[in-house]
């Protein structure tokens, strides 16, 4: 229960993005230098996202254009995958219409 709760721990979140890029960037070979100048974005803000996952979403999309992970971003918030009829009919507030009787 720890495990899922620290997955959904928005630190938690921020840090494994952090260690992916760093460690994308270390696959590619590139150094600090070479990425902050390649993305545009400063060397203090790349330094400091790697150590403290800390950095702006224009930086964060600078940095993922440069290594190659823009996709990712694309898909963030896109429309919910259902794998049930029920999902969907919750999802959308829809119900089961009751026949009313006429009382005359």
């Amino acid at each position: 229960m720890e495990n899922m709760l620290d997955a959904l721990n928005p630190y938690a979140i921020a840090r494994e993005i952090a260690s992916r890029m760093k460690q994308r960037r270390i696959e590619l070979r590139l150094t600090q230098q070479e990425l902050a100048r390649m993305s545009g974005v400063s060397l203090g803000s790349l330094k400091r996202f790697e150590l403290s996952c800390e950095i702006s979403l224009k930086h964060l999309l600078m940095l993922a254009v440069v290594l190659n992970a823009t996709n990712e971003f694309t898909a963030l918030f896109g429309k919910q995958q259902f794998t049930s009829l029920d999902e969907v009919l919750k999802a959308t507030g829809s119900t089961k219409r009751k026949r009313g009787r006429r009382h005359e």
